[in-house]
């Protein structure tokens, strides 16, 4: 089963307008798919996640696991999200044990989402 780590590329920092250049959000995917994915998880940009007075977001998915968004992080935080991201993608349920997830997984999360049923 594959998860799905969704960045959003339309996301900026709070309070910051970058005007015409790239968006934080879209250099944060770019980042992401510079780097190695771990196996058992896709990297998707979305335009948007809701989130948008909480800098830069990503959320992971996957069938029959719980779902979470975190924010405020940015393109410097990319090794850490595929730390993250690959542990989701491992696990069983979605729940991967606070004090084995990276710190910005345990101190940026906005939101835990139950399975569909």
């Amino acid at each position: 089963m594959t998860a799905t780590l969704h960045v959003c590329t339309t996301c900026r920092r709070a309070g910051e307008d970058p005007g015409e250049g790239a968006r934080p959000g879209a250099a944060l995917l770019a980042e992401l798919a510079g780097g190695t994915c771990p196996e058992g998880l896709r990297i998707r940009g979305v335009e948007c996640l809701s989130a948008c007075a909480q800098g830069c977001a990503v959320a992971l998915s996957a069938p029959g696991k719980w779902s979470y968004i975190y924010g405020r992080l940015s393109p410097e935080n990319a090794a850490e999200i595929l730390s993250g991201a690959a542990l989701y993608a491992a696990s069983a349920d979605g729940l991967v044990p606070w004090r084995a997830r990276p710190e910005i997984f345990r101190k940026q999360s906005l939101a835990r989402i139950p399975p569909q049923e």
